[in-house]
C-alpha cells in the first residue's frame, strides 16, 4: 500500500531521522537514562492519519502502563524505508523496533541486522498468528519480524455500470475465472469507456502474488535450496490476461499502465474505467474522494487453476540485532498487537490483520465498504512467491519491472518477456547465493 500520497512527507522525515539519529538516551550507551529508565525508539511508517493516530495513542497508552520501559515513536517513510535503515544499521544508529514489510526484510535478516525473535515471543502471539504468515518473515532458521497487517488485492467495481452489462457478480466462494473476467472487461468496454485499467506503475508484485491464483510461481528451489527462476504455463496466465486486454481486446486503458493506483481514481469516478484492482487500503480514498452518489462495491480477484489465492507480503515489526533491550522491545510489540490493539491498527490502515482473533471481530467483518469480501478473502493469502529470496529487490528493479512494462504495453512478446525475467533474472541471483 505504498501509495503516491505517502511521498508528500519523505524528506521531512528523512531529515528528521538524521537530525535525531536512532542512539539511545542520556545514559551510558545501553538505552538507559541516567535513572535507569530504558529507552526504546519505535519507528513507524504508518502514513494515514487515522493509522498515525491509533500507533502514537498505542505508544502513549504503553507508556503510560510501563514507566520503566519508555518508547519514542518515529516517523518514517514508506518510500525512503530500505535505504534509511541500510544507513541506520552500517551506522550502528538502528531503531530499536522497526516497522516494514516482509518482502524488504530478507537482505537484512541474513545480513545480520535484524533480532530472532524467537526466545523473546509470548506463545500467545505465536499462536494467534498463522503458520502461513509467520512463513513470511522466517529467513533460514530465525524468525526476524512479526507479521500483522495484510493487503490482499481486490476488484472496486462501478455498481451501475456492472448491473448493467448483465455480468455475473462474483463472490469470495465463487469468483470469476480469469477467462471469465476477460468476457466480462469486454462487455463492460465501448463509447469511450474500457472495462478495466490496471495501474501497473509497479508491476512486478502485482503480477506475482496474483499468478499464484493462476498456478504461477517464477520462483523455485533447485536441490541446494538455491532460488531459481523458471517460466512455467501457469506464471502466463495472469500476465497474458492483462496483455490481451490491453493489446487484443482493447478493454483495459493502455495509459493506465504507468498509473499508480492514486492516479487512476479520477478515470473511475468519471465513468472511463468500469472496475479498478487495487489494494484493500484503497477503499479508504475512494470514500474520501468519490463523487456523492457514486455507487461502487468491492468484489474478489479472479482465480484460475490455483485457486482464489495470492501472494502477500505483510507488514512487519522486527527488532534490531545492535538493540540493548529485545526483550522490552518484543513485549512492546506484544502489546501493540494484542487481539483489540491490532483491530485498531487494521482499521486505521483499512486493511486486514493477520490475527485470527483479531479477524473475527465483527467490525471487519460487515458488508459496510466491503469489509467482509475482505476479510473472507484472508483465508487465501499466501507468502510472496519471492519472499525470502535474496536479490529480488535487484531483479524487480533492473529486470522484471522493465520487461513487464515492455510486455504489457505490447512492445515485446511472451518469449522475450521469458527469456528476460528467467535468463537474465538468474544471472542476478546467482550473484546474491555463491
Amino acid at each position: 500500500m505504498r501509495a503516491a500520497l505517502r511521498r508528500a512527507a519523505t524528506a521531512a522525515a528523512v531529515l528528521a531521522l538524521l537530525l535525531t539519529g536512532c542512539s539511545g538516551g542520556d545514559g551510558d550507551g545501553d538505552g538507559r537514562d541516567a535513572d535507569g529508565t530504558i529507552r526504546l525508539r519505535f519507528q513507524s511508517l504508518a502514513w494515514q492519519k487515522e493509522s498515525v493516530d491509533a500507533n502514537k495513542q498505542l505508544v502513549k497508552e504503553w507508556n503510560a502502563a510501563h514507566p520503566e520501559a519508555r518508547v519514542e515513536y518515529v516517523q518514517g517513510s514508506w518510500d525512503s524505508v530500505h535505504d534509511q535503515l541500510l544507513t541506520s544499521f552500517e551506522g550502528g544508529e538502528a531503531p530499536d523496533i522497526i516497522h516494514d514489510a516482509s518482502d524488504d526484510l530478507a537482505d537484512f535478516a541474513y545480513g545480520g541486522y535484524l533480532a530472532d525473535l524467537r526466545p523473546y515471543l509470548p506463545a500467545r502471539l505465536r499462536a494467534d498468528i498463522p503458520e502461513r504468515s509467520w512463513r513470511t518473515t522466517t529467513f533460514g532458521e530465525g524468525v526476524h519480524g512479526v507479521p500483522f497487517l495484510q493487503e490482499p488485492r481486490v476488484l472496486i467495481a462501478n455498481t451501475k455500470l456492472l448491473k448493467a452489462s448483465g455480468a455475473r457478480i462474483p463472490t469470495p466462494e465463487r469468483p470469476w475465472s480469469w477467462k471469465e473476467f476477460r468476457q466480462v472487461t469486454k462487455k463492460l468496454s465501448g463509447q469511450g469507456r474500457y472495462g478495466v485499467a490496471w495501474p501497473l506503475k509497479e508491476p512486478v508484485s502485482v503480477t506475482l502474488n496474483l499468478g499464484l491464483s493462476g498456478g504461477g510461481q517464477l520462483f523455485h528451489r533447485d536441490g541446494d535450496g538455491k532460488a531459481v527462476l523458471r517460466f512455467e504455463p501457469g506464471d502466463g496466465v495472469v500476465s497474458g490476461t492483462i496483455h490481451d486486454q490491453v493489446n487484443t481486446d482493447r478493454s483495459a486503458a493502455r495509459s493506465a499502465l504507468g498509473m499508480g493506483g492514486s492516479d487512476a481514481l479520477p478515470g473511475f469516478f468519471g465513468g472511463k474505467y468500469a472496475m479498478l484492482p487495487l489494494g484493500f487500503s484503497y477503499r479508504q480514498q475512494i470514500i474520501q474522494q468519490a463523487p456523492e452518489g457514486f455507487d461502487w462495491t468491492v468484489l474478489p480477484m479472479p482465480a484460475g487453476a490455483g485457486g482464489a489465492v495470492q501472494g502477500v507480503s505483510p507488514q512487519t515489526l522486527s527488532v534490531a540485532e545492535e538493540s540493548p533491550h529485545k526483550k522490552e522491545a518484543v513485549a512492546f510489540i506484544d502489546f501493540l498487537l494484542r487481539p483489540a490493539n491490532m483491530v485498531r491498527l487494521a482499521r486505521g490502515d483499512w486493511m486486514l490483520p493477520t490475527g485470527t482473533e483479531a479477524l473475527a471481530d465483527p467490525s471487519l467483518r460487515s458488508a459496510e465498504h466491503g469489509w467482509a469480501v475482505g476479510t473472507a478473502l484472508a483465508e487465501g493469502l499466501r507468502p510472496a512467491p519471492a519472499q525470502s529470496v535474496r536479490g529480488y529487490p535487484e531483479w524487480k528493479d533492473k529486470v522484471a519491472t522493465p520487461a513487464y512494462q515492455e510486455f504489457y504495453s505490447g512492445a515485446i512478446d511472451v518469449d522475450e518477456l521469458r527469456e528476460r525475467l528467467v535468463e537474465d533474472g538468474n544471472r542476478v541471483l546467482a550473484r546474491y547465493q555463491r
